[in-house]
């Protein structure tokens, strides 16, 4: 029984330092080609930045009311010129930085360009539109926004609200700062700054069931 008790326990201890050591041993990175073949694979969508991957999580039905209305507003005021807007599911990579990732919104104005890696990866959007959540709200304002600066061509970026109507507008400027305007009178606009075009605050959130309170 002593015999038994003791292997017992010594194979314990054997997995658990196993184990440990296991979970502290660095997890092997990926190259970016892994990232895109496996991407292509995958039925999920995956952010990718230095060697590692993170699952995009599900949308609200408040978001994917807001995209829909976005879309609805912006294609037929952007039809026959020369930009055009794109849904979520095209990737883009920041160059500089080698982030990947899906912007809800995006719009091209003149030629597409696409990375040597992969024919469908964009690294020229002008304009990025992100509809905000919870758990995705300090990520897009922060660090995302900071990725997305140091690709030359995006111009603008926008930040939407689910919750209650307001959306940000954030600009670059000459001397590559930013200046930033809020729009979120309920009966006024949204407009874009570089391109001419308005649509009312009402039908960006038109049939959205909003759960914040206005602000007073």
């Amino acid at each position: 029984t002593n015999e038994r008790q003791l292997t017992t326990r010594t194979q314990y201890e054997i997995r658990s330092v196993w184990s440990v050591t296991m979970s502290a041993l660095p997890k092997r990175k990926m190259t970016e080609t892994e990232y895109l073949s496996f991407e292509e694979k995958s039925e999920e969508r995956h952010e990718f930045y230095n060697g590692e991957t993170f699952a995009m999580a599900g949308a609200s039905r408040q978001h994917c009311d807001i995209s829909t209305n976005l879309i609805i507003e912006l294609h037929p005021r952007l039809r026959g010129g020369p930009c055009r807007v794109s849904a979520a599911g095209q990737r883009v990579k920041v160059s500089r930085t080698g982030l990947y990732t899906y912007p809800d919104l995006l719009i091209v104005c003149g030629p597409r360009e696409f990375d040597k890696l992969n024919e469908n990866t964009l690294i020229n959007p002008n304009i990025v539109i992100e509809i905000l959540s919870d758990s995705t709200e300090g990520y897009d304002r922060g660090t995302k926004f900071e990725h997305y600066q140091k690709l030359p061509s995006v111009r603008e970026y926008v930040l939407v609200r689910q919750d209650r109507m307001r959306i940000e507008r954030h600009v670059r400027q000459p001397d590559e700062s930013w200046t930033t305007t809020a729009f979120d009178d309920p009966a006024g606009s949204f407009a874009l700054a570089t391109i001419p075009i308005s649509i009312p605050l009402a039908d960006v959130y038109r049939d959205v069931e909003l759960t914040g309170e206005p602000l007073r």
